[in-house]
């Protein structure tokens, strides 16, 4: 995977980035690829290829465009090639809000907090032009928990049961979803750019090429529900109530929250081993435990009550007491 892809030299000269020095950027769970162009004079570009079939950087640029004019800090592009899969942007930098808040703790509370206000301020305009986070959505990939985690674990699961208690305990959301607003997907510290390298400078936004319209909780759970790293129940607690009474968000709203937990963690917890069972990618399974607590929290709330009993028929409770129990 050192190897340069073919085109890049081609691309990155038309560019008129010929000069620049590659340096290729360690990866993660999807086929993009990235490097950091460095130029004789010190200026830095960003370079994504993200081939087709398997990607498409088209999303990616909608979507930058429409954060960027709505008041959000997305990457300026500087040049694309989408058939290709070529795109070339602005750099944020090495200051990842995960590394920044894990080498300075004190600086927990303030990123956080920039962060949620970050989402509230998204969440003050209309949706954008996006598909829209719908019923099947949220069933597709809850499924992915049946679909890769029963197997793995050698269980005989009801699946046609699954469904519909998820379907029963989401369709109060989704009759409140109706004003939707634009949702990240994988909004997290491991997605977050501290731009000036403090914790309150301006956050530059990544990774959120799958953006969908939807609820206003998903990235809130995405941000305090974080897979890759733990956040306290005191954490979460504080932000979900600085998001609450910034936002004026309504009296269905922790329930919603939870909902959204639940599904988005059965959904991960999926996602995470089938990239160790097909793609050969193991990391992942580590944080599994983490991710599965979250959700066990989340099954806690009266509003998840359908899938709490599904869960009580299906999986068995050495699993579920050992978070999910280790993958074969």
């Amino acid at each position: 995977m050192n190897e340069l892809p073919d085109g890049l030299v081609d691309f990155v000269s038309h560019a008129d980035w010929g000069d620049a020095v590659i340096e290729p950027i360690p990866g993660d769970a999807s086929f993009r690829r990235y490097f950091r162009l460095r130029k004789p004079s010190g200026e830095t570009a960003m370079l994504m290829h993200a081939p087709p079939p398997e990607e498409d950087p088209q999303p990616f640029i909608l979507v930058a465009g429409w954060l960027s004019q709505n008041g959000m800090r997305a990457p300026e592009i500087l040049a694309q090639n989408p058939r290709e899969g070529w795109l070339l942007t602005e750099d944020f930098g090495n200051d990842r809000m995960r590394e920044w808040v894990d080498a300075n703790p004190a600086d927990e509370l303030p990123a956080y907090e920039a962060a949620i206000d970050a989402l509230v301020a998204l969440h003050q305009h209309p949706a954008g032009p996006f598909s829209p986070y719908d019923m099947g959505t949220y069933l597709r990939e809850a499924a992915l928990l049946t679909e890769w985690y029963a197997p793995a674990q050698s269980l005989q699961v009801d699946d046609a049961g699954y469904l519909a208690a998820w379907e029963a305990a989401l369709a109060p959301l989704l009759e409140r979803q109706a004003s939707r607003v634009t949702v990240l997907r994988d909004y997290h510290a491991e997605n977050i750019m501290l731009l000036d390298g403090k914790a309150t400078a301006p956050q530059g936004l990544i990774d959120f090429q799958d953006a969908l319209a939807g609820h206003r909780a998903y990235d809130l759970v995405s941000l305090l529900q974080d897979a890759r790293r733990d956040v306290s129940p005191e954490l979460e607690e504080a932000m979900l109530s600085r998001y609450i009474e910034k936002a004026g968000a309504d009296e269905h709203f922790r329930a919603d929250y939870a909902r959204l937990g639940a599904q988005r963690n059965a959904k991960i917890v999926g996602i995470f081993v089938r990239l160790y069972k097909r793609d050969g990618k193991p990391k992942y399974l580590s944080m599994i435990p983490r991710v599965w607590a979250a959700m066990e929290r989340d099954l806690q709330h009266s509003a998840l009550e359908p899938v709490a009993k599904w869960f009580d028929a299906n999986i068995p409770d050495e699993l579920r007491a050992a978070n999910g129990g280790t993958i074969a």
